[in-house]
């Protein structure tokens, strides 16, 4: 098979700004895989974590280094390539960008998009939340009133976890409250508490009718969820503390739910198997995404139907989106019936 790498910058039509910091404007990759005629994409965007930065330059050289092995393959030799990319340790974005290509490859082969290879039910995707960041009360107004007047929002995750303090989440939490009176709220704190303000902010949280927290506790302090567990009324999630299935059994007994990342997670067969993992435990199941595009979003969206959640609202932010794909459809998105992903490039 032949590849191409190529790269896109992508710009957000609203910066969002978490407990680690702001992000208006990403460089990710874009890989092509052609055999038979037939041309699978991908997509790498990257993303930083307490222990593991993937920049778009090195996820550029790592691919840029295995396309010459990955070439003596056929998109049919899957087993054998995910040795390899195992074996070569690339960084999961990566990994996510040659697994989604092969993906994509074979639904076009075959005719059918993913969802249907798989036997899914589109009609069982619930809501993808859209994001509020860090900001001032008026501020976060603002946004909120922005995201309606732009798109059919449903559901609304406000991103907590302030450096000031957890007096200027309450305050945050609130103004987004006022301004968004039909929508259901979420709250992912990034990692921003420590125990004693999570525990607060749970019982807090859980009076003002949130549903559930998203990883209050900050990646490295997973000794501290089995107390976070018996003293929060709320459902907890984790995001950053969970990269793939082999994160879960560990993690299973002292949390509700996971946040399922195709970057994060190496890409789409990874993210089944995290998804078949965490319900053999009993957990609930969310996908999100970094600063992804349509291509990314809807490989993601290909898998909505098994989520319990859903936060894939990172191309609905872009003004320079090089792709389209899925549909928001009353806050749903939704894949369509195009063979493989079914992205294809936006009208210029």
């Amino acid at each position: 098979m032949r590849i191409e790498l190529e790269t896109f910058t992508v710009n957000k039509r609203f910066p969002l700004t978490i407990s680690r910091g702001t992000t208006a404007q990403t460089t990710n990759l874009w890989i092509k895989l052609e055999h038979d005629r037939i041309v699978g994409w991908g997509e790498a965007s990257p993303f930083s974590l307490a222990n593991s930065r993937q920049s778009t330059e090195t996820l550029q050289q790592a691919l840029q280094q295995i396309i010459p092995q990955l070439e003596a393959y056929t998109p049919w030799q899957r087993q054998q390539i995910e040795t390899l990319l195992h074996n070569t340790q690339l960084p999961s974005a990566a990994k996510a960008a040659v697994d989604m290509a092969l993906h994509d490859w074979f639904g076009k082969c075959v005719g059918l998009p993913l969802w249907q290879i798989w036997g899914l039910n589109c009609s069982r995707i619930v809501p993808t939340s859209v994001t509020i960041g860090i900001n001032s009360p008026a501020g976060a107004q603002t946004r909120v009133r922005d995201w309606l007047q732009f798109a059919d929002v449903r559901v609304i995750k406000i991103k907590l976890g302030n450096p000031i303090g957890i007096t200027a989440d309450r305050a945050m939490f609130l103004a987004v409250k006022e301004a968004a009176t039909t929508q259901d709220i979420f709250v992912d704190a990034n990692g921003g508490w420590n125990l004693e303000d999570a525990v607060e902010m749970c019982n807090w949280l859980a009076d003002a009718g949130v549903k559930y927290i998203e990883q209050p506790l900050a990646q490295g302090a997973e000794e501290q969820l089995a107390e976070l567990k018996k003293r929060s009324p709320l459902p907890i999630f984790v995001d950053e503390s969970c990269h793939t299935s082999a994160d879960i059994p560990q993690l299973a007994r002292c949390v509700d739910g996971i946040n399922i990342k195709l970057m994060k997670a190496g890409g789409l067969t990874e993210a089944i198997r995290m998804v078949h993992t965490a319900r053999a435990y009993g957990l609930q199941v969310m996908f999100g995404c970094y600063s992804d595009s349509a291509l990314a979003n809807t490989a993601a969206a290909q898998l909505a139907p098994l989520a319990d959640y859903l936060d894939l609202d990172s191309h609905m932010n872009l003004i320079d989106d090089p792709f389209s794909g899925a549909i928001l459809n009353k806050g749903r998105v939704i894949p369509n019936h195009k063979p493989g992903l079914g992205v294809e490039r936006s009208a210029a």
